[in-house]
């Protein structure tokens, strides 16, 4: 009898799994479920010119749930790109707080796959080659750090590839007033959120 002990118990654990899967299954979005998530990526557009001019971005960033697997985020970004000068580049960096609310606009019914809608308000700072004007050549730079303020809209993807570890993916359109430079910044990115409690 006790050699078929265990066998009888892997059985009886296999046939008890699928009353258990959508108790896990259910403790994803919860109300007052807190993630932190990492992201990071590219900006404007990829072409030919993408190589001289590299423009990338990376954040950190808290996500709050609320009902419905909707969210509270926010974090802080640091994007920068690089314009092409003769033979040197001049970088153009950009310091974002946001602050927006996500809105859940479809899952799967495993609660594995969510897709997200999110408006955010965006305040920061920029400074052009680091706030240095004079060049090497002798010209000066006409663009002024300045503070920069707006909004953004975004569309994300999100699949649990476990109950705490979630993979991220969304595009952002941004639009910042007080630049000198550039008013409209599209994001593509990719990340990753910790759920911490």
């Amino acid at each position: 009898m006790k050699k078929y002990l265990p066998t009888a118990f892997v059985i009886f654990s296999i046939l008890l799994c699928p009353c258990f899967m959508h108790q896990l299954q259910a403790q994803r979005y919860l109300p007052g479920q807190q993630g932190i998530q990492f992201t990071g990526g590219l900006m404007g557009k990829i072409d030919n010119k993408f190589n001289q001019e590299p423009a990338y971005h990376f954040g950190m960033s808290l996500a709050t749930y609320t009902k419905n697997g909707n969210s509270w985020v926010m974090g802080a970004e640091f994007l920068n790109k690089d314009y092409s000068y003769k033979e040197t580049v001049i970088p153009v960096s950009k310091f974002i707080a946001d602050a927006g609310y996500y809105y859940k606009l479809l899952s799967d019914r495993r609660k594995t796959f969510f897709l997200s809608f999110g408006v955010t308000a965006s305040a920061g700072y920029e400074t052009s080659n680091w706030g240095d004007k004079l060049l090497y050549d002798g010209a000066t730079l006409q663009d002024k750090d300045a503070f920069i303020y707006g909004g953004s809209a975004i569309i994300e993807l999100e699949t649990y590839l476990s109950d705490r570890l979630v993979l991220l993916i969304n595009c952002r359109e941004r639009l910042l007033f007080g630049s000198s430079i550039e008013k409209f910044q599209t994001q593509y990115g990719i990340g990753f959120k910790y759920i911490i409690n």
